[in-house]
């Protein structure tokens, strides 16, 4: 499943902003990361951000044995200019965890601003557990995205009206 979330800002805006590293480390502190660095190399037909999140998660009990909720994610994304949209892909790994996450995402253009889809693929090699852990990565990582996307459509049009 994927998730799709409407802007009222043109692509190259929302593309700017969330290529941002500044804006990128203040959007994961303000959702509630306990610490957060990215790096972004611009190598003109394509984007890489390079990110470590530290994070804090609530997880349900049968993940709770087998997991520490506080956790090091590491996030390598790629972003590149296809025509009027950008397409990216990312892969996400856990620290000291064996799990995987891939997303894939378009940002194009519509007739009021633009829209930011994003689908996740998780992948956890745990015997009996897997098919669980994935689905509630995948859950995690959607909710996860909603939320980023909500603060940056808020910060834009903050930025906007000042």
């Amino acid at each position: 499943m994927s998730i799709s979330y409407q802007f009222t800002h043109n692509t190259d805006e929302v593309f700017e902003q969330i290529t941002d590293p500044d804006f990128i480390v203040d959007r994961s502190l303000a959702l509630g990361e306990v610490s957060a660095e990215a790096e972004v190399e611009d190598f003109g037909n394509k984007v890489v951000i390079s990110m470590t999140r530290e994070v804090v998660r609530d997880l349900p009990k049968f993940l709770a044995k087998l997991f520490d909720p506080k956790q090091v994610l590491h996030v390598k994304e790629t972003w590149q200019q296809v025509g009027e949209q950008y397409v990216g892909s990312a892969e996400f790994t856990v620290e000291g965890q064996p799990v995987t996450v891939k997303s894939s995402s378009t940002l194009k253009p519509t007739d009021n601003g633009c829209v930011y889809t994003v689908k996740h693929t998780a992948k956890a090699k745990i015997p009996l557990v897997g098919g669980k852990v994935e689905k509630f990565i995948i859950g995690n990582c959607e909710e996860g995205s909603e939320k980023e996307l909500a603060y940056t459509d808020e910060q834009l049009k903050a930025t906007a009206s000042a």
